[in-house]
């Protein structure tokens, strides 16, 4: 890929067309680099920020992150000041069943390579935070100094990789501190989740001191801080709050920073590489994870209240193949036309429309165009936006880059507001759990309403003494349907979510209700991705 897409410009004269001053770069070779938070200060513009979400994914492929690049080229080719804000990938996805998270085709983030493998070290350094922090519970557990007894211990270990043997396992056995416990994938781990929401070293420590790891006996919280450690996970974290600067194959700049799954985690990019990019361009692209009913409502009830960042716009990206899943169309058989099943599946497309409208943006559908779309299915999504009152593009972005996608970018523009509003919110944080879970549940998912099990209820009664239960909701939830049974795709109705346990996430500032089967430790497939990865004598990797 690399060979194909030559660099446009090094990475120096990227900032400098952001107006980032040499002094606030640290080189990662020619490439990549990392910004100083001292950039903040300097920036100039007062940009706008566009959220790219999505559909119910599908095996059909739907290219949020390939649409979100392609319409940052877009807007730059009608001459837009433009910068992206996106996630860094994991390389569990990357070795697992996704593959590389860099775009494809004319619209990637370069180096792709890099950024899909070690890129600048960010996840190593989350990993080894987190991991270091998990050493001292169980050093502290044998020497008998710490007011936690072995089942009290709630913090995992983690990795970045996807590995279903990790998820649960026994530490210490044999001894007198052995227990249950196992690991979650980096994206997973709560200090992913609070580097991508701190806004600055003062605030890492703040949300690093106040991480609960365990519970006494007695049901009292022990926090982080307690076990003297914070300025050792502050050092590891130093460098890798600094957001990295890399760019688009047409030469957009792109702040590629933190990488939380939405289906298990909050799934946004860092609040400070979005900052970075609304202070140095006058629009800035980002994207939430998965679809709207996940990555997007995570985006405005935990990104956006903590932050008070606020999208101007929201862009809901659709595949025509995609939709006739959604509709019962075999994968084999997507190439065919078939407008029934494209009817059926418009449904899917309806509920994230109705999901997203609640938050008092303008709404633009981007069809992502492929090679075999037939122009009769492309003209019905068309006919269906427009008797909605929906603005709709189709977008080449894969085989055309910007130039396929600026009529998008144009309608995007049209459709902004010329002032900005207040961003609404479903529900209170100070709101019962139960309220809260039912407000997601009816209002995003189109559920009936929500149960939990005893498991579920003596979870959160623990946590509901020490006030945890005022938190901000993040759902760990299938990605793969509107519900939580990952068959079911389309719109499904007459159901309800149920909640079979909590986690806290207090630094990270949110209470986690996982769902259905979701694990935080992800597995690979029968065939993983890894299988296909090459390198050749001259060092050149395939693959990904």
């Amino acid at each position: 890929m690399g060979a194909f897409f030559p660099m446009t410009s090094d990475i120096a004269s990227v900032a400098n067309s952001l107006g980032i001053s040499p002094d606030h770069l640290s080189f990662y070779g020619r490439d990549k680099a990392k910004i100083s938070l001292d950039a903040l200060k300097t920036g100039q513009k007062k940009g706008k920020l566009i959220l790219v979400s999505a559909i119910t994914p599908t095996p059909a492929g739907e290219g949020k992150t390939t649409v979100s690049i392609g319409l940052s080229q877009g807007l730059k080719k009608i001459g837009q000041s433009v910068a992206l804000a996106l996630r860094q990938p994991s390389m569990g996805p990357v070795f697992g069943r996704k593959g590389g998270a860099t775009g494809g085709g004319k619209s990637t983030v370069q180096p792709a390579q890099s950024i899909n493998l070690h890129f600048t070290g960010d996840f190593h350094a989350i990993t080894s935070a987190n991991n270091l922090l998990s050493a001292v519970i169980d050093n502290e557990l044998f020497n008998g100094t710490c007011r936690l007894k072995p089942e009290g211990v709630l913090w995992k270990r983690v990795m970045d990789m996807n590995d279903r043997a990790l998820r649960q396992m026994r530490t210490s056995a044999g001894k007198p501190t052995e227990r249950a416990t196992g690991f979650d994938i980096t994206a997973a781990s709560e200090v992913m989740a609070i580097l991508c929401l701190s806004e600055s070293l003062a605030d890492l420590r703040a949300r690093l001191e106040r991480i609960v790891v365990g519970f006494t006996p007695e049901g009292e919280p022990v926090f982080a801080k307690e076990l003297r450690v914070t300025g050792a996970l502050l050092a590891l974290l130093r460098d890798a709050l600094s957001p990295n600067l890399v760019q688009s194959v047409e030469g957009v700049p792109a702040f590629l920073h933190g990488g939380p799954f939405a289906n298990i985690a909050h799934g946004c990019n860092s609040v400070l590489a979005t900052r970075m990019a609304l202070a140095h361009a006058d629009f800035a692209v980002t994207e939430a994870g998965f679809a709207f009913d996940l990555g997007g409502e995570k985006f405005m009830h935990i990104k956006c209240r903590q932050s008070g960042l606020a999208p101007e716009a929201i862009v809901i990206v659709a595949t025509v193949r995609a939709l006739k899943m959604h509709g019962g169309a075999a994968l084999d058989q997507l190439t065919q036309t078939d407008t029934a099943a494209l009817s059926r599946g418009l449904d899917n497309l309806a509920a994230h429309l109705d999901s997203a409208a609640k938050f008092q943006r303008p709404v633009i559908v981007a069809i992502n165009r492929f090679t075999n779309d037939h122009e009769d299915e492309l003209a019905l999504v068309h006919e269906f936006c427009q008797a909605r009152g929906v603005s709709c593009a189709t977008a080449n972005v894969f085989g055309e880059g910007g130039d396929g996608a600026v009529k998008l970018a144009e309608t995007v523009l049209a459709a902004l507001p010329k002032e900005s509003k207040p961003l609404p919110m479903l529900y209170d944080a100070a709101e019962p759990v139960e309220k809260k879970l039912t407000a997601i549940a009816t209002q995003i998912y189109g559920a009936d309403g929500v149960q939990l099990t005893d498991e579920a209820k003596a979870k959160l009664a623990l946590f509901a003494r020490s006030g945890f239960d005022k938190l901000p909701l993040c759902m760990a939830k299938t990605q793969d349907s509107l519900s939580d049974d990952a068959k079911k795709r389309g719109r499904p109705s007459g159901f309800t979510i149920t909640v079979r346990d909590f986690e806290i996430s207090n630094g990270a500032g949110f209470l986690v209700a996982l769902t259905g089967t979701m694990m935080r430790m992800p597995a690979l497939p029968k065939v993983p991705s890894a299988e296909r990865i090459q390198v050749s004598e001259s060092g050149e990797i395939s693959g990904i």
